[in-house]
């Protein structure tokens, strides 16, 4: 198992379209990536930091996969540049990503 992580950091002049991300662009990144090994979608949004100041994201998505050949499968596959043009429908944040495993 493989997580992919996508962390969209908050910003002043960031803009970020929640509902827009969860309507629409979640669910596109299910079924683009579900053929290719993604297993689950876990879709969080900032509240605040653990001191109860300003979250210092304004949005993050855990992605699941199989394997880490899925997760390069899906990011290079047929759907990926759909998935990234996306992107500018809801923000213009540029994301923070990270490739993570469980720890044994």
């Amino acid at each position: 198992m493989i997580v992919f992580s996508v962390l969209y950091p908050a910003r002043p002049e960031g803009r970020f379209d929640q509902g827009y991300y969860r309507s629409t662009h979640i669910p596109l990144v299910r079924d683009a990536f579900a053929g290719s090994g993604l297993q689950a979608v876990d879709v969080q949004q900032g509240l605040s930091a653990g001191d109860g100041g300003p979250a210092p994201f304004v949005a993050m998505a855990h992605l699941t996969f199989e394997s880490p050949e899925a997760l390069q499968a899906s990011l290079t596959g047929p759907r990926a540049a759909e998935v990234f043009a996306d992107i500018a429908n809801f923000t213009n944040i540029e994301p923070v990503t990270q490739v993570s495993a469980p720890q044994p």
